[in-house]
Parts: structure tokens; sequence; C-alpha cells
């Protein structure tokens, strides 16, 4: 089928993200720059295979910018998985007519852009998560506002945790990578931070705690990644809790963020980076036969990677910042 004018598909899938919205907004006006016609589609891959899709134009993406969560929506969709909802997704994009997509998400969001790409069409993924947790990318959209929201809250507690000499456990997400705890614990001071990337004991807690409280310290803050205090043995962060109180004689609460860490007015180096990564995406999409690609951040830069090829990379922990972390929490 001839077709003269050049359409693309745009998505965001999985858990949402602050700064998907300014990506939505960079992608379109930077397509429509290059008389790209936008075609959003709501609800992620579901909403693909159901054609909910809505025309974007350079006001539709206005005063969207600081905004968090995703005007597109998203979602999670079993669908596919199978082969059968894969093939679906590649007719609806035919159907569609679009010449390409780009795919806002994570990980399993890019496993459905690379199926789809294995049945012809073209898609350019965009990492979007607060998890950080994209391997071939040091830094995904999301993960900058996410870490802010939890040591805003954390700082909270900590008012509460000094005023009547408590330790406060704090649960944050990141259930299979340790970065928002991490990264938000060296910010906050944590005593102790508790990551799926690294093995812990309530001895090696225990002792860490009783070791500071001779120096005089009588407050502190514990960060623990999701699903890490039943992966290690401490059942859940309040059954931890009760054991750190047991121990140590200071008393102990828990505390779960929970989905309060998705929320929230993105930051500007959420803004930036989004912008520069939907404009990038566009830029690929507009190549005369272009490939699936992940925009991505290494080394501070923004680069782009053969989709099949960035998914099979591992992504490494920053050891030395846990380190430090722990060399200086006393």
């Amino acid at each position: 089928m001839e077709q003269t004018e050049k359409r693309i598909g745009i998505l965001t899938s999985g858990g949402d993200a602050p700064g998907m919205n300014a990506a939505i907004r960079a992608v379109t006006r930077s397509a429509l720059s290059k008389q790209i016609k936008v075609l959003g589609i709501r609800h992620g891959f579901t909403g693909l295979l159901a054609r909910d899709t809505v025309s974007l134009d350079l006001r539709s993406v206005s005063d969207i910018l600081h905004r968090g969560g995703t005007v597109l929506y998203t979602s999670r969709c079993p669908a596919f998985y199978q082969e059968t909802g894969i093939r679906e997704g590649a007719r609806a994009c035919r159907e569609l007519k679009l010449n390409g997509l780009v795919v806002i998400g994570g990980d399993g969001s890019f496993r459905g852009a690379q199926a789809l790409s294995h049945q012809g069409i073209p898609c350019i993924g965009i990492p979007g998560t607060i998890d950080n947790d994209v391997a071939c990318s040091e830094y995904t959209i999301g993960f900058d506002t996410a870490v802010n929201t939890v040591i805003q809250l954390v700082d909270r507690l900590r008012d509460t945790s000094q005023s009547h000499d408590r330790c406060s456990v704090v649960e944050v997400m990141g259930r299979h990578c340790g970065d928002i705890a991490l990264q938000a614990g060296v910010a906050c001071g944590a005593v102790a931070i508790l990551v799926p990337e690294v093995p812990c004991s309530i001895e090696m807690i225990v002792e860490k705690m009783q070791r500071t409280l001779r120096t005089g310290k009588r407050h502190f803050i514990i960060l623990v990644s999701e699903g890490v205090a039943k992966s290690e043995g401490f059942g859940s962060v309040p059954e931890l809790a009760v054991q750190i109180q047991a121990r140590t004689g200071v008393e102990t609460r828990a505390t779960v963020l929970g989905y309060v860490q998705r929320g929230g007015t993105p930051t500007a180096r959420e803004r930036v980076l989004a912008s520069e990564m939907g404009v990038r995406a566009v830029a690929l999409l507009a190549q005369t036969n272009p490939r699936s690609r992940i925009v991505a951040v290494q080394h501070g830069r923004i680069v782009d990677l053969d989709l099949d090829e960035a998914l099979t990379m591992s992504r490494p922990f920053n050891k030395t910042l846990y380190d430090i972390a722990d060399e200086i929490s006393i």
C-alpha cells in the first residue's frame, strides 16, 4: 500500500513515571516539525489492541510538561505475552498506517516493542520507570523525581524519629533494583540500606546500630527496597522493625511509602532528559529505513542502541556508592 504521509504512534506502558508527559510532548512537537503525524495510543499495548487512539497536535500536548503520570494512560497487557496478541498488535499498527511506534516504559514494555519489531514494525524505546532498572541506560525517566519524593518524605519521618529517639524502617520501591533505596539512603543519611543486589542479615543491621549508639546517636533511618525483607528472611518490613526493636532496645516503627513515589511534578532533570530522548526517538523514526532502537543515557550523553542488543545487556550495581554509604553513615 502506497502511503505518502508519514505517521507514528506513541504509547506509555507499565508503571507510570513522572516525566512521561514531557517525552510525549517532545515526540509530538518534534514529529510535527518534520511533517510527521502523531497518533497517541491510550492505555499502552492494551489500547493498541483495542485501537484506542487520539490524534496529537501542538495544542493537545500543551501544559503537560510539568504534570506527573501520563496523559495517554497506561496499563500492563498480558495478551502481549502471547503470540496471538503480538500478531494482533502488528496488525493494528498496519491498520492505523503507522510507520513506527515510540514506546515509553521499562524492560517489560521493551519486550513488547521487540516482539512488534520482529513482526516488521519499527519501534523506538524511551526508558520510563522510576526504578532506574533498564540495563542499557544509566538513567530512566521518573527516577530522579521518585528519589526526591522519597527524600522529602524521609526527612519528615526523621523529625519524628529524632523527637522520640526512634528508628524508622522505610520501605521504598525497587523490587529487583535498589537504586531508589541507595541514592535516597545516601541523601538521607540512612544507617543501613537494604537492596536486592547486596546480601544482608539482621545481625549486620543490629551491629551497625549498636556501634552507632555507642557514639551517642539515638535516632536512625533504615531504607529497604521492597521485597528485600521477605527475600532475606526478615518477613515483612513491619516484622523487621519488631526484630530490630527486640535486639537493640530502640523503639522502631515501619513505614511503607507505596505508590506516592510514582506521582508528583517531574524535576528539571526529568523534563530536560525526557525532551532530549523524545527528540532523538523521532529523529530515528524519521530516517528512510528506520530500525528498532532504544534511546538511552550513557556517560551522561543521549545515545541509541539496537533494541535486540540492548535487551541482552546486564545492569551493573553501584557498589562503590553503597560502600560510601556504609562508611559515612555512623
